[in-house]
């Protein structure tokens, strides 16, 4: 996991309209995010809505994942959890099932000093075989994974790399120190994604790759080959898009795009619901712009 280089979809979860998960249409997802050029699917991340869903359709959707993606490309399922003890049955769990690889977030909410989130991160990397990847969000969280906890942390055998998605880049910088080839960085922002490869970030875990898987892997790829210049051109083409799926909190405008594509993913589960209508016109304008809907 710690080669694993690329674009990484944070999919959706697909709803029936009574609110019910679509394994139907996530097996289409899945099948078309690989066929175009995806190179890892993350599944029950922010995108995917798992904090609405319950823990036994978080394990259906996990197995489902495992078993339809066929080690076709790695699959790396979200287990983490503002409790330890949780956190650490999900990661065994999903382990068990077959994952890649488990992202796992800060203890949001109840929070933890320095030493309380490395312990946290330190449990479920001692207890399980399969690589672990940090979750950095603090826009989501309220609490961040300060750099202290990120160099201790990133020399763990078991935690191969950091989702970075605060949107700071001097945190980026700061903690690109510890990156080796036993711990990497990805992008958890779209609108960065060359920015942070700039600093040694070997790829993205992706929102605009659930509906431009191909052109997201470019952007990386791109990058790696050397060509930083196309890499650029494409990452600012599809800008305006990238705001437009962050207008409203995720996933609630990547998933009406989606829908304005004819994927048919449904919709959300409160407190989550439909776009406002005037970003909503905003989120289709970009699109027609890119002739995608």
């Amino acid at each position: 996991m710690c080669m694993l280089k690329g674009s990484i979809v944070a999919l959706v979860t697909p709803f029936h309209e009574d609110g019910t998960v679509n394994f139907e249409k996530l097996g289409e997802l899945l099948d078309w995010q690989i066929e175009n050029s995806t190179d890892g699917i993350l599944i029950l991340g922010t995108s995917g809505e798992s904090s609405t869903m319950t823990h036994e359709e978080d394990d259906a959707v996990a197995l489902y994942t495992i078993e339809r993606v066929n080690h076709r490309v790695p699959v790396i399922v979200g287990a983490g959890s503002n409790c330890t003890q949780t956190a650490l049955e999900k990661s065994l769990k999903y382990q068990n099932m077959g994952a890649d690889a488990l992202l796992l977030i800060s203890p949001y909410y109840n929070k933890a000093n320095t030493q309380g989130m490395i312990r946290h991160f330190t449990t479920v990397a001692d207890a399980v075989q399969i690589p672990i990847i940090l979750y950095n969000v603090p826009g989501r969280t309220g609490c961040h994974i300060d750099e202290e906890a990120v160099k201790v942390l990133s020399k763990h055998p078991n935690i191969c790399g950091i989702k970075e998605a605060s949107g700071n880049i001097s945190y980026a910088t700061n903690i690109a120190r510890y990156l080796s080839d036993d711990f990497v960085m990805y992008s958890g922002n779209d609108d960065m994604i060359t920015s942070m490869m700039a600093l040694g970030a070997s790829g993205v875990i992706s929102v605009l790759a659930n509906c431009l898987p191909k052109e997201t892997h470019e952007i990386v790829q791109d990058y790696l080959d050397g060509n930083v210049k196309a890499s650029l051109e494409k990452q600012l083409k599809y800008l305006d898009f990238i705001h437009a799926l962050f207008i409203e909190v995720n996933p609630i405008p990547v998933k009406q795009a989606l829908n304005y594509m004819g994927k048919e993913v449904g919709g959300y589960r409160l407190p989550l619901c439909e776009m406002d209508e005037e970003h909503a016109k905003i989120l289709k304008a970009t699109m027609e712009d890119l002739g995608l809907c």
